[in-house]
């Protein structure tokens, strides 16, 4: 064990072939007086696995139990300098585990996770010679103008009526999905993961809610003991049509009552804003062009505000996307300004801004 790195015990035991998305297996991991009960899942062709982020160092003991009987031990080595852990929020702005300041600077890379290997390659090449260290990326795939294909592969296996069988997760998919994630975050990139959105063609935006929790649950077994990516419950929430105000709440409070170690969360608007005052929520994830607001926000929430979408730089016919580089940073220098309305109110406030790229302000 390396501390804020996954750790993974894996078993091999008795083939599923029936739903297996959720599973009776569980584990307990000790450290003196530190304890972590968390849950494993089937990984496909028999392999039973537990994923533990370790947060702090010494000699742990684990049991698991459930499916698979098994104990050991394990010692936890003090993490490499530039490993830092999860990122945290502190008053108004983001550092890691380990203390260290995170200043996001990000982009949107929705779709990659659907993409061919050529072009996901491309893109990761893109984001190694770029500035950027925090990037939005849906786990479902995207119908939107210029982004018509069909993935070969989806989160869950087909039914016979074409539809998906939440139940039976399409284990190629998470593998190679998984992928993805390891390589974004080994060029240490954040990834703030979509957990759901409305522009859909294949019935993921359309599942029943007992659906959307079994999904939840078995993601959240996979990735939570990764210490690279936040819970975005959405893209424009409200644009989900089938999902009411309780809905988001539920989903809200399973995401944050089945992750062990407190990622970040929060949920993107496309109208009308998320309540950040909810306990649950760590920070703000706004999308508005009213950027001479956004030290009210911090005020109002007293958490971080992130302006995920205030318009995009661009020659498309969309007038969401044909702003001029001008403008974009006239965009950027308007929130800048605004920050210094909170510097009296703080004296080490950070204003966390994301506007396709993005930028953030310390007072």
């Amino acid at each position: 064990m390396r501390q804020y790195e996954t750790f993974e015990l894996c078993f091999q035991g008795k083939l599923l072939s029936e739903a297996y998305a959720e599973i009776p297996l569980y584990a307990e991991f000790r450290c003196d007086n530190y304890a972590k009960t968390i849950m494993g899942f089937y990984d496909g062709d028999g392999r039973y696995i537990i994923r533990f982020l370790p947060e702090v160092v010494g000699e742990y003991s684990w049991r698991v139990y459930g499916e698979i009987e098994a104990e050991g031990h394990e010692v936890c080595e003090a993490s490499d300098n530039h490993i830092h852990g999860i990122v945290k929020t502190q008053d108004t702005h983001f550092v890691y585990a380990d203390g260290t300041r995170f200043v996001p600077f990000g982009t949107t890379v929705y779709a990659l996770a659907h993409q061919e290997d050529e072009v996901v390659s491309e893109t990761l090449g893109s984001l190694r010679n770029a500035p950027f260290n925090k990037i939005r990326m849906c786990v479902f795939p995207k119908h939107y103008v210029y982004n018509h294909k069909d993935p070969y592969l989806y989160a869950f296996e087909k039914k016979e009526d074409g539809g998906g069988d939440v139940g039976k997760p399409c284990i190629a998919f998470w593998h190679r999905f998984e992928s993805i994630l390891n390589r974004i975050n080994a060029m240490g990139i954040q990834v703030d993961l979509i957990l759901f959105h409305s522009y859909d063609r294949w019935g993921f935006s359309n599942l029943s809610q007992q659906d959307n929790l079994l999904y939840l649950k078995y993601l959240l077994c996979r990735l939570s003991a990764n210490p690279g990516i936040w819970w975005s419950l959405a893209n424009e929430y409200e644009l989900c049509r089938s999902k009411t105000l309780d809905d988001w709440k539920e989903i809200e409070a399973f995401v944050a009552e089945n992750d062990p170690y407190g990622h970040l969360l929060s949920n993107h608007n496309c109208f009308c804003f998320w309540d950040a005052t909810r306990p649950a929520v760590t920070h703000a994830s706004i999308q508005t062009k009213a950027l001479t607001e956004v030290s009210r926000w911090i005020q109002r929430y007293r958490k971080p505000v992130v302006i995920d979408e205030c318009g995009y730089e661009g020659n498309i016919p969309q007038f969401w996307g044909s702003l001029s580089g001008r403008e974009m940073v006239n965009r950027f220098f308007g929130v800048v300004m605004s920050a210094a309305a909170i510097a009296p109110m703080e004296k080490h406030s950070l204003l966390m801004m994301r506007c396709f790229g993005g930028l953030t302000v310390e007072n």
